[in-house]
């Protein structure tokens, strides 16, 4: 019988980065490289740091006893989009953590989360499917996390702050803390941008900027 196969969908940046994680977890399990491979519909056939780059179709194509995939997309519409079309494929999420990831007490996290080396998860938090949290990120204590939600490197969200589905929190963000019953709310779709300090809630489908965070305006 056949062994398990494992992907990370997306042979980009995020994807080259959080793929020795994953094959490092792997191998302490007695995974064959061989059955570690880079899904990409669109750079296929050739090898990226020693794994073979795959089609989705070849993958399901492919001999195994079980199927599991990491989604390594940051545009959380693609992510959510090839969530549900492995799922459709009875391709199971695969969730990767860094083995220096702290994960504290008291934290619930939804499947196909990708916790990149340096991340902190405090106490007490819920956290939806599909989240990605980049190299040094953290979310503090009390926090509430939605589905698909993307943390670029260095995002430091303090406590009591609900993020809500598919927001996107840029390289250095600072989000301050809410309070119980009170939280902070980054809403629906929103994005915060590259170092932006955001002190107060930020309305779905809006992008802020700056120290304190405003919206930004289009020219």
């Amino acid at each position: 019988m056949e062994s398990a196969l494992y992907g990370v969908y997306g042979a980009a940046g995020f994807g080259r980065e959080i793929m020795p994680v994953l094959r490092t977890g792997l191998y302490m399990k007695g995974a064959d490289a061989g059955r570690i491979v880079f899904i990409d519909d669109g750079d296929v056939g050739r090898e990226i740091n020693t794994h073979r780059v795959v089609k989705l179709g070849e993958f399901c194509d492919m001999a195994a006893s079980s199927r599991h995939v990491a989604i390594a997309i940051s545009d959380s519409r693609i992510r959510e989009k090839l969530w549900h079309t492995c799922r459709v494929r009875s391709i199971q999420p695969l969730s990767i953590r860094a083995e220096n990831a702290v994960v504290m007490d008291g934290v619930v996290i939804g499947p196909g989360a990708i916790l990149a080396p340096f991340t902190t998860l405090t106490s007490n938090i819920r956290i939806g499917q599909g989240f990605h949290a980049n190299i040094y990120s953290y979310v503090a204590h009390d926090c509430v996390v939605g589905d698909f939600v993307t943390l670029a490197p260095k995002v430091c969200c303090n406590g009591n702050v609900l993020i809500e589905d598919h927001a996107y929190i840029g390289t250095g963000a600072i989000i301050k803390q809410g309070s119980p019953g009170n939280p902070l709310v980054i809403g629906r779709g929103a994005v915060v941008g590259m170092g932006a300090v955001v002190t107060r809630s930020v309305p779905p489908g809006v992008t802020v900027v700056g120290n304190p965070a405003r919206p930004l305006h289009k020219t």
